[in-house]
């Protein structure tokens, strides 16, 4: 039973490789882009059918998960059916991705950075569980705090129909803590940048990757400073903005 349900997922990830360009995703086509070469070794692009990953061999998960919300989309994912079949995804090289057993008994976790909650067909559901595009995150944090982020950013999507959102994680400091056999490291810190074209809107939420009801709004040089990535598809002139806070959370 096993070995099929691993067949399986191997075919829904496969299939997730032959999404046209995986472009859609991001503002203009444009891929956010490392600028801190300590990420840059051992990074791979993994089209899934409505979201694209930067998997990063060294951190062995994401570096930044893209999607493209529209109204449409998320109404449909209001209907969706959680499936909670977390795999690995196979198109990664062993000893790149994190392992089901890496998770196991770590006390964190495997928190969503495309949210399952956006997911607006059966398949994009399923391919939101691969490893590829989660990482070790604290309980509490991850169903109260990230929860609420998630749901204010799918009302943005809903008012304002067509919104861009890069979510990823941080590792500020030194010494850095990992979870399991594949040493898969913890975040410090969790953002999701929002760009609502439309609006001329741009901003990110930073969020400690702790058990806390507090989160920060940054603008978008903020968090291209303090994550070492840029995002060229946001135009400059409004990576300097700062709204007051996410209404509802």
């Amino acid at each position: 039973m096993k070995k099929w349900l691993a067949c399986l997922l191997f075919a829904v990830a496969a299939h997730a490789s032959a999404a046209p360009s995986c472009t859609e995703f991001t503002p203009d086509a444009q891929w956010p882009v490392l600028t801190n070469p300590k990420l840059a070794p051992r990074t791979r692009l993994l089209c899934y059918s409505d979201f694209a990953v930067l998997h990063s061999g060294v951190t062995h998960g994401p570096l930044w998960s893209a999607e493209h919300l529209t109204r449409d989309h998320i109404e449909a994912a209001q209907d969706m059916v959680r499936t909670n079949k977390f795999f690995e995804d196979a198109r990664l090289p062993d000893g790149e991705g994190a392992t089901l057993a890496d998770y196991r008994h770590s006390g964190y976790d495997r928190g969503h950075m495309s949210p399952a909650g956006n997911r607006w067909n059966q398949q994009a559901m399923a391919q939101s569980f691969s490893l590829a595009n989660v990482v070790p995150q604290d309980h509490q944090n991850n169903g109260r705090l990230w929860a609420r982020i998630e749901t204010s950013v799918r009302r943005l999507a809903l008012r304002y129909d067509d919104t861009y959102v890069v979510t990823g994680p941080m590792f500020i400091g030194q010494q850095l803590q990992t979870i399991g056999p594949s040493r898969v490291f913890v975040p410090t810190q969790l953002f999701k940048i929002v760009y609502v074209p439309s609006r001329q809107l741009a901003f990110a939420v930073v969020a400690d990757n702790v058990s806390t009801n507090r989160y920060d709004i940054r603008t978008v040089h903020e968090l291209e400073a303090m994550s070492g990535i840029r995002f060229p598809g946001i135009p400059e002139n409004l990576k300097d903005q700062r709204p007051g806070g996410l209404k509802g959370v």
